[in-house]
């Protein structure tokens, strides 16, 4: 009798890095169980590109999630605060953005970790980079190495001795190196979303500070983003 995969819970987003990260955890040879979260999100278009990626990617579960995080607010992303646009190159990531979300991968990790002891899932997989990334503190390493240390002390899981692992298989690379990798996989990224304020039919500003990383990704990779013939 052939024995099953292992069971991985992969955050998605719908955006580009995460539908990468998806794929990785697939070619891995886990059975992929992806977790989303409406949380109040402006850009609420990359809920239905999560969808999109879940069932291209044959994910053997995709579950939504409902969080307000509106009730809070603090970041342009959940409150009526102005996305940033058009930042130079060189001022990506200096500082902490207003386009953070406080505590998201910290209340995100918790519901993955919830939803893996239920399934019997010790690995965790999250899209976390700290090279080509916005300046958030949640997607550090150091955050990540303390999340799982606090993981194995926290649940059953990890009392009984079965370690539970968070993975970050993109914390190291470059946009470039990110969507090379994805491309290697078959990820389409037609299928995701990254703009953190599109307009009413998903159009992306290509202003922001998500869009632009996205546009020097593709650049650097010598590939062409198939949104660009989407939304040409």
């Amino acid at each position: 009798m052939a024995r099953a995969n292992p069971k991985a819970v992969v955050l998605l987003s719908g955006g580009l890095d995460s539908a990468t990260t998806l794929a990785i955890a697939g070619d891995e040879g886990f059975d992929c169980h992806a977790l989303s979260f409406d949380y109040g999100q402006r850009h609420r278009f990359e809920l239905e590109a999560a969808r999109r990626v879940a069932a291209s990617q044959g994910a053997a579960e995709h579950r939504m999630i409902d969080i307000d995080l509106r009730a809070f607010g603090g970041s342009a992303l959940t409150n009526d605060i102005d996305v940033p646009k058009n930042h130079p190159p060189g001022a990506i990531g200096e500082g902490i953005p207003i386009t953070y979300v406080p505590a998201r991968n910290t209340i995100f990790l918790s519901f993955a970790l919830a939803y893996g002891e239920v399934i019997g899932a010790g690995d965790i997989f999250i899209g976390a980079n700290a090279i080509d990334y916005s300046g958030y503190p949640d997607c550090r390493p150091a955050f990540i190495k303390a999340y799982e240390q606090m993981a194995n002390l926290a649940t059953k899981m990890g009392v009984q001795g079965r370690h539970i692992t968070i993975h970050t298989p993109l914390i190291s690379l470059t946009k470039a190196e990110i969507i090379q990798r994805g491309l290697k996989l078959g990820v389409d990224y037609g299928l995701t979303h990254s703009c953190y304020d599109p307009g009413e039919d998903g159009r992306p500003c290509g202003h922001c500070d998500s869009c632009l990383l996205r546009a020097a990704g593709f650049r650097e990779a010598g590939a062409t983003d198939p949104l660009l013939k989407l939304f040409p």
